[in-house]
């Protein structure tokens, strides 16, 4: 039956070619996008998915921003610490020549001198972008290290951060002062008896101990003394008397007790080694460091006290705070010049190698977090962009319908202009 009233066959292709209108104006949005997601509306799940993903990718670039600038930061420290070790091998080749009899040993100690101050020099200038972590005489809690954002961490529960942390040495040449308090309870820092060492039977080896929670700015004291005209030791090269000593250590922020034991410990090896030596022992259950004190067999009438000074007026010394009291005008002072040099050159040679092993794991991460984004940029596009070989192919196919659409349409509009002949 034909009906001039109602044309089911243009209301269906007035249907087939709206849909083909819209499925091209969809895939002519793909192709201008390149986005098969380009909204919350075509894809809700997968376009969240990827929102979050993109976030991670801009806060991954903070990231490796942030890694460049640290390792620039640890190479120019490293870089500092290795020619501060070439300048005190130097100074050790002037000290072992001072250790001949005929040579002008007034003139090597001013090239001690010259090379002491280039030491200060390159050291005052490694610095980058205004942090120096040569420098580590501050007393405030956390200033000892300096950390570096290195990884966006995701989970369930939430998004957290990781740090690479840079310990700060000290290759300054700043003199210590240790504080004029007491503190308020020594065993709370120092335990250990002290006394004297009366004669051969006793006279082995003495053990203090240093407490954990080790604060910046805590001055610890070992004094070693001799009673008048009794102390006396048999080496079998003649008796002599050793020499009373006071060594002091301020701790710097970050140190731990076996620290402060390694720092006294060379400290009262740098003296008289025949009458009183020291070793640190292994840190026990509680964390505490032992440093003993080893006598000679004969000792006799040799003292050591213990005691410790809060921070109040300290001064944290530098790592080579000895290398200014370095002389070789003397025969004496030319063998503990030589004694001093080599504690000062290893502990350049630990300040570099603990650069260089932080400034490696920085690039290691550098290159992870690099390969990373590039990861998670390849996931978003899995996720949502478009297959513009099937974009196009679809728009090719999309195009024929409509133009036979359009035509079904004018076909299905002239027929009720047939029923006009039956009038005629």
């Amino acid at each position: 039956m034909s009906s001039i009233l109602t044309n089911n066959g243009a209301m269906v292709a007035l249907q087939s070619l709206q849909s083909i209108n819209k499925n091209l104006a969809d895939t002519q949005n793909l192709i201008s996008t390149g986005k098969s997601v380009s909204s919350a509306k075509d894809n809700a799940a997968v376009w969240a998915i990827s929102k979050v993903m993109e976030a991670d990718v801009k806060g991954f670039k903070g990231i490796a921003d942030s890694l460049a600038l640290g390792e620039s930061t640890v190479a120019v420290a490293r870089q500092a610490s290795e020619t501060v070790t070439d300048l005190l091998t130097q100074i050790k080749g002037k000290i072992v020549a001072a250790q001949e009899e005929n040579v002008d040993r007034a003139k090597i100690q001013t090239d001690v001198t010259a090379l002491r101050d280039q030491i200060s020099a390159v050291v005052g200038a490694a610095q980058f972008n205004g942090l120096n972590l040569l420098s580590n005489t501050s007393t405030t809690a956390g200033s000892g290290n300096v950390e570096i954002l290195s990884s966006l961490d995701r989970s369930g529960s939430g998004v957290a951060v990781s740090n690479i942390t840079v310990n700060k040495q000290d290759l300054g040449q700043q003199e210590q002062v240790i504080g004029t308090t007491a503190v308020g309870t020594l065993a709370n820092f120092i335990t250990g008896t002290p006394g004297a060492v009366t004669g051969a039977s006793t006279a082995a080896a003495r053990t203090i101990t240093f407490e954990t929670g080790v604060t910046a700015g805590t001055g610890y004291r070992v004094t070693l003394s001799t009673a008048v005209g009794t102390a006396t030791l048999g080496t079998g090269g003649g008796d002599f008397t050793p020499t009373a000593g006071v060594y002091e250590y301020v701790a710097r922020d970050g140190d731990t007790s076996a620290d402060v034991a390694r720092a006294l410990s060379t400290l009262i090896n740098g003296g008289d080694a025949n009458a009183v030596s020291s070793s640190v022992g292994a840190t026990d259950a509680n964390g505490d460091t032992g440093l003993t004190l080893n006598f000679d067999a004969t000792t006799d009438g040799v003292t050591f006290a213990i005691a410790a000074f809060t921070s109040a007026g300290a001064t944290v010394g530098g790592g080579l705070s000895r290398l200014s009291q370095l002389d070789v005008t003397t025969d004496t002072a030319a063998d503990t010049a030589l004694a001093e040099i080599e504690s000062l050159i290893q502990t350049s040679v630990d300040s570099a190698a603990a650069f260089g092993s932080v400034e490696g794991r920085i690039e290691t991460q550098s290159k992870f977090i690099g390969g990373l984004m590039d990861s998670l940029k390849s996931g978003i596009g899995t996720l949502v962009d478009a297959n513009m070989e099937e974009a196009s192919a679809r728009l090719q196919a999309l195009q024929v319908q409509q133009q036979l659409g359009v035509q079904s349409l004018s076909i299905a509009n002239q027929a009720p202009q047939s029923i006009l002949s039956l009038f005629r």
